[in-house]
C-alpha cells in the first residue's frame, strides 16, 4: 500500500467517523501502522497533523459560510489569499472554448493526459495548449471512460499519455513546488454561458471558505435558480482547481459531490487547516 493510499484512507477514516473522535491509535491501525510512523507520515504528505485535520472536521461548516449574500463578487483572486493559499498565488485563470473550437471538434489540437497521485487519491488530469480541460478522481470511474467523454468534447483532438506533463498540475494544486518554480495555471472548459459564468463564481470563494448555491445564485443575479446553479456545480469538470467542494446547502448541511461526501468534507477540512491552523 502506497503512503498516498495510507493517508487518503486514514483522512476517510476519520471523516466517516468523526462523531467518536477516534485516537492517533486508532487510525493508525486502520491503516496498519504504527501511531510513530503514522503520524510522521500524515503530516508529510498531508501538511497538519491527524489531530489537526480532526478538530477541522468537527467545526460546523456553517461558521466559516461567506457572511454577505454579495461578498461573492467582491473577492478578488488574489485578495487576502497569502500564506499557505498556494494555488491562488499562482492565479487560476478560467478561458472557456470559443464556438469556433466547438465546432471544429479539437481538430489540430493535443490534448495530454494523465493519472496522478494525491493525498486525497488518484486524479485523471486532461490538458490543452491553452490549459486544464479536466480534472477528476478516480474511483466511481475509470481513466478509460473519462477519455471516451473527453472524446466526445473532443472528437478530432489527438489524446496523448505524458504523465510528466500532468503531474505539474497535481504538484501545483498540492503545493509540492519550491517558490520560483511554478508559472500561472489556466483552465480551458466547455460549458455553456450559465455554466461558465457559475464556475467562474465558484472561483471568487477563498479557500477555507464556503458558500451556499442560493448565496452563488444572488451574486450572478438570479436569484430563483439556486436549482440551476446547482446542476452546474455538478458539471464542474475540473476539479478541485474550479472548487465545487466549496459550495454547501444553505443549512450548513454538506450537500452533494460528484466523488462523494467523504472526500468532500476531507478537502474542506485540509483547505481550511492551510488557511486558519487550529491552536493544538
Amino acid at each position: 500500500m502506497s503512503d498516498y493510499i495510507r493517508i487518503e484512507k486514514a483522512m476517510a477514516y476519520m471523516s466517516e467517523h468523526v462523531s467518536s473522535q477516534p485516537s492517533l491509535e486508532d487510525v493508525a491501525a486502520h491503516v496498519h501502522l504504527s501511531p510513530f510512523h503514522f503520524h510522521r507520515m500524515f503530516c508529510k504528505w498531508a501538511g497538519t497533523t491527524p489531530k489537526r485535520f480532526l478538530q477541522a472536521l468537527t467545526l460546523e461548516r456553517s461558521k466559516r459560510m461567506l457572511k454577505k449574500e454579495d461578498s461573492l463578487m467582491d473577492v478578488s483572486l488574489s485578495m487576502g489569499l497569502s500564506g499557505g493559499s498556494r494555488l491562488y498565488d499562482h492565479f487560476v485563470k478560467l478561458e472557456a472554448v470559443t464556438p469556433g473550437e466547438h465546432r471544429n471538434g479539437g481538430h489540430g489540437v493535443t490534448i495530454q493526459y494523465g493519472v496522478n497521485e494525491t493525498p486525497f487519491g488518484k486524479i485523471f488530469v486532461a490538458i490543452t495548449p491553452r490549459g486544464v480541460c479536466r480534472i477528476e478522481f478516480l474511483g466511481s470511474r475509470s481513466a478509460d471512460e473519462i477519455l471516451v467523454d473527453i472524446g466526445k468534447d473532443w472528437p478530432k483532438a489527438s489524446l496523448v499519455q505524458n504523465n510528466n506533463a500532468t503531474n505539474y498540475v497535481a504538484n501545483v494544486l498540492f503545493s509540492r513546488l519550491k517558490d520560483g518554480e511554478s508559472n500561472p495555471l489556466s483552465l480551458h472548459v466547455m460549458g455553456t454561458n450559465f455554466q461558465v459564468a457559475v464556475w467562474r463564481a465558484l472561483l471568487r470563494i477563498p479557500p477555507g471558505q464556503l458558500a451556499s448555491y442560493s448565496q452563488i445564485a444572488n451574486a450572478l443575479g438570479y436569484p430563483k435558480a439556486s436549482r440551476a446553479v446547482g446542476n452546474a456545480v455538478g458539471s464542474n469538470p475540473v476539479a478541485m482547481l474550479i472548487p465545487c467542494h466549496r459550495v454547501i446547502q444553505k443549512s450548513g448541511a454538506l450537500g452533494g459531490y460528484r466523488w462523494g461526501s467523504t472526500k468532500k468534507e476531507m478537502i474542506q477540512a485540509w483547505e481550511f487547516l492551510r488557511e486558519e491552523p487550529i491552536e493544538l
